[in-house]
């Protein structure tokens, strides 16, 4: 293959991840491309119930492991009703095993018998339903990473769907480009390319990862994905340099 010069494109953590660039940027007759440093996982992290949030303990930039609490809630009012919903339950429960006991001597009518089955079904469901919402009043990591932005704070009331946190997987990251369909003939999964990082003045060596499915047949191009060959604590979403093929 002849040797090819790729621009590697300037973009915020979130407004790269909805696209690749667009096909104009390969029109260059010097036959520059840009390409885009994005993460492989991006996500706004929304609350599920209306509620006031009660902590944040990661600031903006900082560090997290999977699984770590990044959102809590004032969930007092849920617990509340869970505790009710619970006590219902248990009486309900009791309710029927003393008409299930007076059954066996034909001392309760079938009705009563059926009535305290159906209390108890729909004590035990609101019991789970209270349990569920309860479970609800903290977001947990969904992957290691570092928060992007926060788009609320700590005692400000939220609805289900409002963004509180922006996040992102900075250690796993990967290069889109739109590439001329014709380079499919000599680009494939595997092909070699080097990417210096205008932030950083580094090179890093990197490779061809998958293409596309499909080509755009306004175009006339394909998608593809590069990955930067181990991992670097200064790699970002977002940064920019240049790549070259050899």
């Amino acid at each position: 293959m002849k040797r090819v010069w790729l621009c590697l494109g300037v973009g915020l953590p979130f407004a790269v991840q909805a696209a690749p660039p667009a096909g104009s940027a390969i029109n260059a007759a010097d036959g520059r491309i840009r390409v885009q440093l994005m993460s492989r996982h991006a996500v706004t992290l929304s609350s599920e119930i209306p509620a006031k949030i009660s902590a944040m303990p990661v600031v903006e930039g900082g560090s997290f492991r999977r699984g770590q609490a990044l959102v809590e809630f004032d969930c007092s009012s849920y617990r509340a009703q869970l505790r009710k919903a619970q006590a219902s339950l248990e009486a309900a429960s009791q309710l029927l095993k003393v008409n299930n006991q007076l059954a066996k001597y034909n001392s309760v009518g079938t009705l009563e018998l059926t009535q305290a089955q159906g209390k108890a079904k729909e004590a035990a469901a609101d019991a789970s339903y209270a349990q569920t919402l309860v479970s609800k009043c903290s977001i947990a990591a969904p992957f290691d990473g570092r928060v992007a932005k926060r788009s609320a704070a700590v005692h400000q009331y939220v609805n289900p769907g409002n963004p509180i946190l922006d996040i992102v997987d900075a250690d796993s990251l990967e290069l889109r480009m739109l590439v001329p369909s014709k380079w499919l003939a000599t680009l494939k999964p595997g092909s070699r390319f080097n990417v210096a990082v205008d932030e950083l003045g580094a090179s890093f060596p990197a490779r061809i990862e998958r293409l596309g499915a499909q080509i755009d047949p306004v175009s006339q191009t394909i998608l593809a994905i590069g990955v930067i060959d181990g991992k670097s604590a200064n790699l970002l979403p977002g940064m920019s340099g240049w790549a070259s093929f050899k």
